[in-house]
C-alpha cells in the first residue's frame, strides 16, 4: 500500500501522532474528575454553611476551568484536524463558534474564581495565641496547601509555627509559612489562567486567518514570538508546581502543554495541506 505524504512524513507516523494525541485528550478528561474530587474535599472545610451562587466559581474554579478547556480543545481539534475546510461553513461554523463562545465565558469566569481565591488568602487576621494546640476542641481546619485542608488535632497542632493566621470568614488557620506558600500557588493559578486565555486568543486569530486564507508569513512570525512568550510562562508555572510538590496541578499543566503541542502541529499540518493543495491547483491551472 502506498502511503500518502503528510507534514509528519507518512501515514504511519500520522496514525501514531493521532493515537498519542487522543490518549492525551482522554487523560485531560480524567483530570476534570480529579479536580472535582479535590474541590469537593476542600469544600468540607471552607463554605461549611452553604455556598451562594456567586461563590460557586471560587469553589469549583479548577473544575469549571478544566472542563471548559477540554471542550475548547476538542473544538480546536475539529477545526484544525477532523473537519475539512469546506465543511466549516454556515450552520456548522455558527455552532462551533457558539459553543466556543460559551467556553470562553466559562474560562474567563474561572479566571475570576482564581482571583477571588487569591484575594481570600490575603484577607486574614493574626491570631492572639501562638500555640495552635490551645485551640483544640474548636472546629478549626488547618491550611496544608492551596485547596487542601485537614482538621486541627493533637497530631498536627504542635507542628504549626508560632505566627498563626485565620482566613477571614472561615474557621481556617495557617502559620506564616503555609499561608505564604498558598498565596504563591494562588498567584501561579491566576497567572497560568491568564496566560492560557491569551494563548487561545492568539490561536483563535490564527485559525480564523487560516480559514480566510489570510495567514501570511509575517503574521505567522509575529504569532510565533507571542506564543513563545506565553508558553514560556506556562512552562514556568508547571515547573513551579513541580518544585512546590503540587502534583495534580503539575500533571495537569504538563498534559495541557502536551495537548497544545498537538494543536499547534494540527495547525502546521493544516497549513501544509493548504500549501500543497494550492500548489496542485496552480500546477493544474498552468497545465
Amino acid at each position: 500500500m502506498v502511503e500518502r505524504e503528510t507534514f509528519f512524513g507518512s501515514d504511519r507516523r500520522y496514525r501514531l501522532f493521532t493515537a498519542v494525541k487522543y490518549f492525551t485528550y482522554a487523560l485531560l478528561c480524567v483530570n476534570v474528575y480529579l479536580f472535582l474530587q479535590e474541590e469537593l474535599s476542600a469544600l468540607q472545610h471552607t463554605f461549611t454553611h452553604g455556598v451562594a451562587p456567586a461563590q460557586l466559581i471560587q469553589v469549583f474554579a479548577a473544575t469549571i476551568d478544566t472542563a471548559a478547556w477540554v471542550v475548547l480543545l476538542l473544538l480546536f481539534e475539529l477545526e484544525t484536524s477532523v473537519l475539512d475546510d469546506s465543511r466549516i461553513r454556515g450552520g456548522v461554523r455558527l455552532s462551533l463558534h457558539g459553543i466556543r463562545g460559551v467556553c470562553y465565558v466559562a474560562i474567563v469566569y474561572a479566571f475570576t474564581g482564581y482571583y477571588a481565591e487569591l484575594v481570600t488568602l490575603y484577607q486574614n487576621s493574626a491570631l492572639a495565641t501562638g500555640d495552635a494546640c490551645s485551640l483544640l476542641g474548636q472546629p478549626w481546619s488547618v491550611l496544608v496547601d492551596l485547596d487542601e485542608y485537614v482538621p486541627l488535632d493533637a497530631g498536627n497542632c504542635a507542628g504549626l509555627g508560632a505566627e498563626l493566621y485565620r482566613i477571614d470568614g472561615f474557621d481556617i488557620l495557617a502559620d506564616a509559612g503555609q499561608l505564604f506558600d498558598a498565596q504563591l500557588l494562588a498567584w501561579t493559578d491566576l497567572i497560568n489562567s491568564g496566560a492560557w486565555i491569551l494563548v487561545v486568543v492568539v490561536l483563535e486569530i490564527e485559525v480564523r486567518m487560516q480559514l480566510r486564507g489570510g495567514l501570511s508569513e509575517r503574521a505567522m512570525q509575529v504569532n510565533k514570538y507571542v506564543k513563545f512568550a506565553l508558553y514560556f510562562t506556562l512552562f514556568a508555572a508547571a515547573a513551579y508546581w513541580g518544585v512546590a510538590g503540587d502534583f495534580l496541578d503539575f500533571w495537569d499543566a504538563a498534559l495541557w502543554l502536551f495537548a497544545f503541542i498537538f494543536i499547534e502541529l494540527n495547525v502546521f499540518e493544516w497549513q501544509y495541506e493548504t500549501r500543497v493543495g494550492e500548489g496542485v491547483e496552480g500546477a493544474s491551472a498552468t497545465a
